[in-house]
């Protein structure tokens, strides 16, 4: 709710307050804190780019290893936004392309050698 105020004092700022035609959600009626936790509550939601649920490493808790092969299953390699350390401050598309990238290397590398 307090970032919802800040965003208001934001809007309403003399830089601002001319280009901006209303408030669109959570809406003027939402006022009280309550009133604003509630709208915190029901409009917020994930920017629905998931990642880091695949842990890199030789470890029990790891998924894949260096080369982004899973652990236990032959021929099989995870190559999205799953296998960063942690999500990135911007879009993830970009970087999920570059680990798509690095992964297709790899296999090729692989192939090469046999393994």
């Amino acid at each position: 709710m307090n970032a919802i105020k800040v965003a208001r004092r934001l809007a309403e700022a003399d830089a601002l307050k001319s280009v901006i035609i209303d408030e669109y959600v959570p809406g003027r009626q939402y006022q009280t804190d309550e009133q604003l936790l509630n709208a915190a509550r029901r409009f917020s939601q994930t920017i629905y780019h998931p990642t880091s649920t695949c842990k890199m490493g030789n470890d029990d808790m790891a998924v894949v290893d260096r080369r982004l092969r899973v652990h236990g299953i032959k021929r099989f390699r995870v190559a999205d936004a799953s296998i960063m350390p942690q999500i990135v401050s911007g879009n993830t598309n970009a970087p999920s392309i570059m680990i798509g990238e690095k992964c297709a290397d790899m296999i090729k590398q692989d192939r090469v050698r046999g393994s």
